[in-house]
């Protein structure tokens, strides 16, 4: 499978010593990859790697990845710029090997297969990034413009929806009264 980032090392090359490494993404990579996430542009990606070798051909990758990537405010629909600093840590596997536990412990590292004795790190980065973008971007400051009005929100406290905000009659008073009419 071709995909916009690959950046292959053979296992065999690890070492048993392990094995450091740093990788960046080039601008046509960038776009590609912005492109793959719906981004209107990544303008940097890198990820530096200590790679151990285990037993039996697994990989133990722990990486710090940086990257700078715009994205459209859901509020606003305006562009703007974040900086993500993640760490990952997974486990790549030989495919025969690999085997998807439908009981996963959510806190266990990740287990990733790899084919043909190769892993590849930009993938993985790529994956990685993915995962990190917040699913509903807000620019830093962004509100809801004016003419939308007033966004209500359920009270934690019940007793809250009683009283009214600043003049207006909450919502949730009604409901309030009503729960006390049955009771």
């Amino acid at each position: 499978m071709k995909t916009e980032f690959s950046r292959r090392l053979a296992v065999g090359r690890i070492g048993a010593a392990g094995r450091e490494m740093d990788i960046e993404a080039d601008a046509a990579e960038r776009a590609a990859l912005a492109r793959r996430f719906g981004l209107p542009a990544i303008h940097a990606l890198s990820c530096h790697y200590r790679l151990t070798l285990g037993r039996r051909d697994e990989v133990l990758a722990e990486g710090e990845m940086t990257a700078e990537v715009e994205q459209v405010c859901v509020l606003t629909a305006e562009p703007f710029v974040s900086l993500l600093n993640v760490g990952i840590l997974a486990r790549l596997v030989p495919a025969e090997r690999f085997r998807e536990d439908e009981e996963m412990d959510p806190e266990a590292v990740d287990e990733i297969p790899y084919e043909n004795d190769t892993i590849d790190l930009g993938e993985l980065t790529a994956e990685e990034l993915s995962l990190a973008l917040d699913p509903y971007p807000r620019r830093p400051g962004a509100m809801l413009p004016e003419e939308i009005g007033h966004v209500d929100v359920p009270p934690t406290n019940p007793e809250a929806a009683e009283e009214p905000e600043e003049g207006r009659p909450s919502p949730f008073a009604g409901l309030a009264a009503l729960r006390r009419d049955d009771t």
